[in-house]
């Protein structure tokens, strides 16, 4: 049975930093892409930001040069490092692991963001 266990979410202020963990455990074989997406009240789930198992990283528009999406494979862990956060930042975000295995795809439960004006 795989677990991801998400932490960090929480309140901050405009202009603030939060740092998502979400650490995945179970019998997981070749984790390829390690995923953050996020979802807003009323909106659709959107791609936050992706690692691939080299380490290459892709960014939604509105995120680029604000967040960071690290990984340590060893851990099996996933990271998003979020800085100068914005109300429009306000979310359940959710990691995603992609492996090489059925069922391919396991998500996390979420974890809250909200950003105060």
């Amino acid at each position: 049975q795989v677990q991801l266990v998400e932490s960090g979410g929480g309140l901050v202020q405009a202009g603030g930093s939060l740092r998502l963990s979400c650490a995945a455990s179970g019998r997981l074989f070749s984790v390829n892409a390690m995923d953050w997406y996020r979802q807003a009240p009323g909106k659709q789930r959107e791609l936050v930001a992706i690692i691939t198992r080299s380490g290459s990283t892709n960014y939604a528009d509105s995120v680029k040069g604000r967040f960071t999406i690290s990984r340590d494979n060893a851990k099996n862990t996933v990271y998003l490092q979020m800085n100068s956060l914005k109300p429009e930042d306000t979310a359940v975000y959710y990691c995603k692991l992609e492996v090489a295995t059925f069922p391919y795809v396991y998500w996390g439960q979420g974890t809250q963001v909200t950003v105060s004006s």
